[in-house]
């Protein structure tokens, strides 16, 4: 379920940040700013969900599928095709944010 949870959070937090590139490097109508602003705040409150043991450890493990949701986003919103290393370099960080998620720790 923590995956799924980052997942929507990657994309919440993508469509929030792009809503303010629209807008800024886009020029596109401030109104794209209010949608964002709702994202960006479902993307807070998606990583509040989290059950982890500390905030700055959900936040680290968010990085990777957060990299790997923005290629995503590349790919599909943007329409440029990630490239081998672009997969792979996400490939690593999602290895490594479950690294952080699964480890087994002690009480």
């Amino acid at each position: 379920m923590t995956y799924l949870i980052y997942i929507v959070a990657a994309l919440a937090e993508i469509a929030g940040c792009f809503s303010i590139w629209a807008w800024w490097r886009l020029e596109k109508s401030p109104l794209w700013l209010v949608p964002g602003m709702v994202s960006l705040a479902l993307f807070g409150f998606l990583l509040a969900l989290v059950d982890i043991s500390a905030a700055g450890r959900a936040y680290a493990a968010y990085g990777g599928i957060y990299i790997g949701a923005s290629l995503g986003w590349l790919w599909l919103v943007e329409g440029v095709r990630p490239d081998r290393w672009d997969l792979a370099g996400a490939a690593l960080c999602i290895v490594g944010a479950s690294v952080i998620l699964l480890a087994p720790r002690g009480a």
